[in-house]
């Protein structure tokens, strides 16, 4: 085959039209894959996910609050900005700070979907700024350990700063372990 020969697969599902389509699936830990035309993708469900979305990208972020949208006559309007919930989860963009509190019944659930929490847990949050102080005096035991030792507890704790993501941590620990091995 030379370089201006293209292989044209054929669907396999009707062996009549020419593969457009490929589709790779996992169900109950099977893997799959087809090679479709544009029809038997159409008929077995197989869409093209972009073909309908706006390229506003509030809209893709207002189609997470659309789980229950007031009446209109009885719209509740945020003092501050103005804004109602429906204007919030058309737009995908929330009017102002006060907004989270007056429509908080119907905005966490939906910030939950999207982020998996409603409340901040990085390496700036108060569980990994306590165990950071932890290993950090951790680090600062007194010299009875071997060196063995030491370098060991800094690679256990190495490994616990890397899990909670607190990598400043984990970049002291691992210069503590290179000064040790070096």
């Amino acid at each position: 085959m030379n370089n201006r020969e293209v292989k044209v697969m054929k669907c396999q599902k009707c062996g009549a039209e020419n593969a457009n389509t490929h589709v790779k699936t996992i169900i109950n830990g099977e893997f799959r894959e087809y090679d479709l035309c544009s029809e038997c993708a159409r008929k077995m469900g197989y869409t093209n996910v972009f073909a309908d979305m706006d390229n506003d990208f509030s809209n893709l972020l207002g189609s997470f609050f659309t789980n229950v949208l007031p009446a209109r006559t009885q719209a509740t309007r945020c003092e501050f900005c103005g804004s109602t919930y429906a204007e919030i989860a058309k737009t995908g963009q929330v009017g102002c700070a006060h907004c989270y509190e007056l429509f908080a019944d119907r905005l966490y659930p939906s910030i939950r979907r999207i982020h998996g929490n409603t409340t901040h847990c990085g390496k700036n949050s108060g569980r990994a700024a306590d165990s950071a102080k932890e290993s950090v005096e951790a680090a600062k035991k007194p010299a009875e350990m071997t060196k063995k030792e030491k370098i060991t507890d800094l690679k256990n704790r190495l490994d616990a700063a890397v899990k909670e993501q607190n990598f400043e941590l984990a970049a002291e620990l691992r210069d503590q372990i290179k000064e040790l091995e070096g």
